[in-house]
């Protein structure tokens, strides 16, 4: 039988610890004790259920991060102004995005990406065909937007997840 390591998903732990901490409120020591032992019996029980840890990248996750909160920001004011101008004539678009990315992690943080940018949503991801298919609220040009999304969240994703071989500190 395998031997589990009581540390095996380490931001996992510290999560479910801190989350607990702040629903109770406080930072009595029988919750300070609660949060250490949910932290590490949680993850130790449910290790055969969870995915093999990812090394990331923190740099690029951050400004992956920056991105993605000025995105979010920005596209607020659009939607904002294209439901509530009086003379706005939003244009729906389904759009296909070929990806590159093949880490299942990093797809899925793309489709949240998308999913949480407002005027957007992924609706669908085709692992066979290798493609996500997003709806956005006003689209008039179908390529430019998948190759903004490309740009500006997979090839970061790409960068953290999945890096080239030939680049410093990468697994072959």
């Amino acid at each position: 039988m395998k031997k589990v390591p009581w540390f095996a998903h380490p931001w996992l732990s510290v999560l479910l610890a801190v989350s607990w901490l702040l629903l109770q409120h406080t930072l009595a020591p029988f919750h300070l004790i609660s949060a250490v032992l949910i932290g590490l019996l949680v993850p130790r029980l449910l290790h055969n259920f969870l995915p093999a840890t990812t090394t990331l990248r923190f740099a690029p996750a951050l400004r992956l991060a920056l991105v993605v909160l000025w995105d979010i920001v920005v596209s607020n004011f659009t939607v904002a102004r294209l439901v509530l101008g009086p003379m706005s004539r939003p244009q729906p678009a389904w759009v296909r995005v070929p990806l590159a990315l093949s880490h299942p992690t990093a797809i899925s943080v793309l489709a949240s990406i998308i999913t949480t940018t407002p005027g957007t949503v992924s609706c669908l991801i085709d692992e066979e065909r290798k493609h996500i298919l997003v709806h956005a609220l006003d689209c008039s040009d179908p390529l430019q937007m998948a190759a903004d999304i490309k740009a500006r969240y997979e090839n970061p994703l790409l960068a953290i997840f999945e890096p080239r071989p030939d680049t410093p500190g990468a697994s072959p």
